[in-house]
Order: structure tokens, then sequence, then C-alpha cells
């Protein structure tokens, strides 16, 4: 099994455990990279780092780098929302990912929560889940690239809180042309997709994003995967990674990325 993460949240943002106790775990797993990826600063979340929190914790993890060199390698890394400032820093790597939509004036996130996503969808868009899905791969499409992501993360974040279809159908003609467009868009720019499992840990979902007919269309089109948990505690450093690997390789994948100091490597899963 892979033994690597590169989606990860710390105290500086989001995370519940500080950066060193996250290295920690991940030696204690026997893991072999880690990679921190806290949130950028954004206008419209409240979680992202400002300033002077990002400069903590950019010497934090350069720190970590040097303190365990020789039993685990760490990256540098940054979750960058689309609604985020352009990058002054070099990271490591950057993960592209959207959060939410802005419709009439208005941010709406889409994983904040169950409740608040269904009166989004009730308030702006009178009950239409399809009209939500569509701005959100809209948004995603036009915008999650501004910032030259490494790779894409949880590509369909939109169903965070739609398991079994419970407020929309995602075989829908509707639903699955616009994530399928938006993929297609994506795929052109050659970046890869991660395989997320953070919505198993934290309860939501029984399977990883993205969903099957994703994956099997970003196999079709020779686009490349990478495993992470976007773990926000040192219990799910790995969580939902055999998930992970059993519906990559149901949807045609035998092999995935990890980062090195050299860039990507291809391995087996």
């Amino acid at each position: 099994m892979i033994k690597a993460n590169f989606h990860t949240h710390t105290t500086f943002c989001d995370g519940k455990n500080t950066p060193e106790e996250m290295v920690l775990a991940a030696i204690s797993l026997g893991m072999t990279a880690i990679g921190f990826s806290g949130h950028s600063y954004s206008e419209y979340e409240t979680y992202g780092m400002k300033p002077d929190v990002c400069a903590a914790y950019q010497a934090e993890i350069l720190r970590l780098k040097n303190k365990y060199a020789g039993q685990i390698t760490i990256f540098l890394g940054i979750e960058q929302d689309a609604t985020s400032d352009s990058l002054d820093y070099p990271y490591d790597y950057v993960i592209g990912s959207i959060h939410g939509i802005i419709k009439d004036g208005q941010y709406l996130c889409v994983d904040y929560s169950e409740s608040a996503m269904i009166r989004a969808v009730e308030q702006y868009y009178g009950g239409d889940y399809y009209a939500y899905a569509e701005d959100y791969y809209h948004t995603l499409a036009n915008t999650v690239l501004k910032h030259d992501p490494t790779f894409i993360g949880h590509f369909d974040l939109v169903t965070k809180f739609n398991e079994g279809g419970k407020h929309f159908n995602e075989a829908h003609p509707r639903y699955r042309k616009v994530a399928l467009d938006a993929l297609a868009h994506l795929i052109s720019a050659g970046k890869p997709f991660e395989i997320n499992t953070g919505a198993i840990s934290r309860g939501y979902r029984t399977l990883p994003y993205p969903a099957s007919f994703i994956l099997k269309k970003i196999r079709e089109m020779g686009g490349r995967i990478i495993l992470s948990s976007d773990a926000h505690t040192t219990d799910n450093l790995l969580c939902g990674y055999d998930k992970a690997t059993e519906l990559a390789k149901s949807c045609g994948f035998t092999t995935a990325l990890i980062l090195t100091t050299d860039g990507f490597q291809e391995v087996p899963l």
C-alpha cells in the first residue's frame, strides 16, 4: 500500500494536531513522505492562514524538514483556493481546490454543513440541485487553474452531503454533463487528480472523491491520480487508503503518483 500523504492540515488552519505531531504519527505508521497543505487565505473562508500565520507555518515545516531528515521526507505545500490571492512563496507543491461558489454576490460554501447546503440551494437556486452543481463545476473549471496547481483537489466536493443520491441523482444527464465538461477542461492542462478520502474519515461518505464514473473518464483520457486522505488529525493520515486503492483499480488504474524531491514518481497500486 502507498504510505505517503500530501493533503494534510494542522493547527495552523483547521487541523486538530500540530505539524510535529503529524510528522511523528507518520513516522510511527512507516510512511515514506508527508506533505503539509495548509489552507491559503481567502476573504470568504475563516480557516485560511493569514500572512503572519502563513509565515509561521512555512518556518515550522522547514524546521521539521531539517529535524526529521533521514526519517521521513517532508514537503511544504499549500491548498490554494480559487478565491485566494496569488502565491508569493515557492511552495514545494500546490493543491488547486474550490470550496464554494459565488451566487448573487453571496459566497456559498459547498462543504460547510448539509443544512447550510440545503438552505443555499433553496434560497439561491429554488431547490434545483443541478443548477447548484452546474455553478460549482463552472467555477471549478474556470478558476482552479489560475494558480497553476500541482494537482487538483477533491474534484466533486459538491457531492459531500449527497451520499446515496440523498439530494440529487449523480447519474442524471445534467449533472454528468457539467462534471465531465469540467473534467475535460482540467485534463487538457495535464494536472493529476487526487483520490481524496477525507469525507470518509469525517463520516460523510463511505467512498472517496471522485465518483467512479469520473475516475473512469480520467483513466480513459490519460489522466493520472494521487492518493490523499485530506487529514485533519493524526488518526487519519492513511484513512481509507484501502478503499481508495480498490476504487482506483476498479476504474482501470494500476499506478498512482507520489511526490518526491525530484517531482512526481509513478508507483504500483
